[in-house]
Parts: structure tokens; sequence; C-alpha cells
């Protein structure tokens, strides 16, 4: 089963990673500015992750209503999504894939990882 870890970054601010059963990511956030705002973020994916797919690398394709799942090709020609909130915000992208099949299994285990029980590390916690 995934978890949710919970880390401090860099310019002082907090983000989440979705980890699947093996250990990889397979979601990020934003960075937030508090923990409470982070672990918000962690709940609306949680509520949102069972949301259907937009496929904007389809001509012509169907726009959804939000919460939903943009699959898009960036910059490099990499397969991506970004889970989107039903107020539109992005709450987690992930990596870049190099097929459409690679990023459709992406958000296939964000849908199986990010469940109501799903478990939930805080790193942010200085040990002494």
């Amino acid at each position: 089963m995934g978890k949710f870890v919970i880390d401090k970054t860099k310019n002082g601010g907090v983000k989440f990673n979705l980890l699947a059963g093996n250990g990889e990511i397979i979601a990020t956030s934003e960075v937030y500015n508090s923990k409470a705002a982070c672990k918000n973020g962690i709940q609306s994916v949680i509520r949102n992750a069972g949301s259907e797919i937009e496929d904007q690398t389809e001509k012509d394709f169907t726009v959804l209503k939000n919460p939903k799942y943009e699959i898009y090709k960036d910059k490099k020609g990499e397969f991506r999504y970004r889970l989107k909130a039903s107020n539109g915000q992005i709450i987690a992208v992930g990596e870049g894939y190099s097929s459409l099949a690679a990023v459709k299994n992406g958000v296939a285990s964000i849908k199986k990882n990010a469940v109501p029980d799903v478990k939930i590390v805080d790193q942010t916690v200085e040990e002494k």
C-alpha cells in the first residue's frame, strides 16, 4: 500500500509526495506555507483521486468538469498528468512518462493508493 510523505522544502515550505507500495513517487504537491495547508492538500487528493481523465493529447478531446486528471504532453514531448480539484486548482502532478500507457498507469496508481485509510508520514518533525 502507498503512503503520503510530508517534508520540508529548501525554501522553508512544506510539500507532500504520494509513494506507491514500491516506494516510487507517483504524485507531488505544490509547496505550501504551512503543514495544515499541506494536510488539506492530501485530503483533497484523497477526495478527488477517483476523478475521470481528460486526455488532452487526443485531437478534439472532450473537456471535462473539475475535478479531473489532465493528461498532456510537455515541451520535451513527455506525457504528464495533473490532478485538479473541483475549484480548478492543481493539487498534484506527476513526473514525465515516455508513453501514454505509462502515464495512465501512473494515474491508476494514484487511484489505487490515495485511499481514505492511506498512511501519512510526517518527516517535518525535527529529531533531537
